[in-house]
C-alpha cells in the first residue's frame, strides 16, 4: 500500500505502533544492530525518548507514521544512532527513505518558525493544517519548500556536466542546477541559470521528473535541454569547471540518490540506444 500523507490521525490510527522519525538537527535517529531501521513503537515513552513536539505524517502499509522533534539534540541509547540522510539512503528502501527526509523538513521548520515573523508573537499549530498560526497578527507560515530547476544540456552525442564549487575537494561532475527567482517560469529559469553558469544558450527546454530534496527545503525540477549556441563560459563564483562529455568517457557523476544521476543515466540509455 503506498504512503497516504495526512495531517491529523484516524481515531483507529492512536495508539497503534508506528515508524516514528526522531528528529534531532537534520539527523535520524535509527536502530544500527542488525542494519539501519526506523524505530517502530506506540509512543516514545517506549524507548525513553522526549521529544519537543510530535507530527503525524500520514499512514504506510496500515501504520501511522510519525515525526518527532529532538530538539536539544538525540539521546544517547545503546543500539541506535543519529544519522543523517545521505548515511540512510543505501541502507533502506526508497520510500522510507523520502518519508525520513519529509520528516527532517517537517520537523525542522517546526523548531524554525516558533516564533511570528512579522510581529514575534508565539505562533501555535493551525488546526486543520500543516501550518503555524500567530495567534497575534494572524500570520500562517506553512514548510517552506525552495524550487531549484536541474538541468541535463545535450549536444549530438556528448552532455554538458560541470563540477561546482559547492562540491568541494570532491572531484564530482554534474548537471547544472539553480533556484528559481520570484516571478519567473521553470523554463525562464533553466535558460538563465545555465546562461549564467556556463554561457551556453539552450532550445527544446522539457520537463523530464522531480525530487523532493530535503537539503535543507528543496524540490529539485528536472529537465533536458539541447544545446542552441555559445562558448562554454564560467560563472567562476559558482563553476569550477565545465566540460562536453561523451558516454564512454564520464567523469566521476553523482550517485543513485540524486535527480541529478536519474538524468544522467537516462541519457545514457538514450546513448546506447543510437
Amino acid at each position: 500500500m503506498p504512503f497516504e500523507s495526512m495531517i491529523t490521525p484516524p481515531d483507529h490510527m492512536i495508539g497503534r505502533p508506528g515508524l516514528w522519525f526522531f528528529v534531532a538537527q537534520n539527523t535520524v535517529l535509527v536502530h544500527t544492530e542488525g542494519g539501519m531501521r526506523i524505530p517502530q513503537v506506540r509512543h516514545p515513552d517506549e524507548l525513553g525518548i522526549h521529544v519537543d513536539h510530535e507530527h503525524f505524517l500520514g499512514v504506510l502499509d496500515d501504520m501511522p507514521v510519525w515525526a518527532a522533534g529532538l530538539d536539544s539534540g538525540a539521546p544517547e541509547i545503546d543500539g541506535m544512532s543519529a544519522q543523517m540522510l545521505f548515511a540512510l539512503f543505501p541502507n533502506m528502501d526508497e520510500t522510507t527513505w523520502a518519508l525520513a527526509g519529509r520528516a527532517v523538513q517537517i520537523a525542522e521548520w517546526h523548531r524554525t518558525h516558533r516564533f511570528c515573523g512579522r510581529c514575534g508573537e508565539q505562533t501555535v499549530d493551525a488546526p486543520g493544517e500543516r501550518a503555524r498560526k500567530c495567534p497575534g497578527c494572524g500570520l500562517l507560515c506553512f514548510p517552506r519548500i525552495a524550487p531549484a530547476v536541474i538541468t541535463l544540456v545535450e549536444r549530438g552525442d556528448e552532455v554538458l556536466l560541470a563540477r561546482g564549487r559547492t562540491f568541494g575537494a570532491n572531484p564530482m561532475y554534474s548537471v547544472l542546477a539553480g533556484f528559481v527567482e520570484p516571478g519567473e517560469t521553470l523554463e525562464e529559469c533553466v535558460a538563465r541559470e545555465v546562461k549564467e553558469e556556463v554561457g551556453v544558450d539552450l532550445t527544446d527546454i522539457r520537463y523530464h521528473s522531480s525530487q523532493p530534496w530535503p537539503f535543507p527545503h528543496s524540490l529539485m525540477i528536472g529537465f533536458t535541454a539541447t544545446y542552441a549556441g555559445g562558448e562554454l563560459s564560467l560563472q567562476e563564483s559558482e563553476i569550477v569547471d565545465a566540460q562536453w562529455w561523451r558516454a564512454d568517457a564520464l567523469p566521476n557523476i553523482p550517485g543513485k540518490v540524486s535527480i541529478a544521476r536519474r538524468l544522467i543515466d537516462g541519457w545514457l540509455e538514450k546513448q546506447a540506444g543510437r
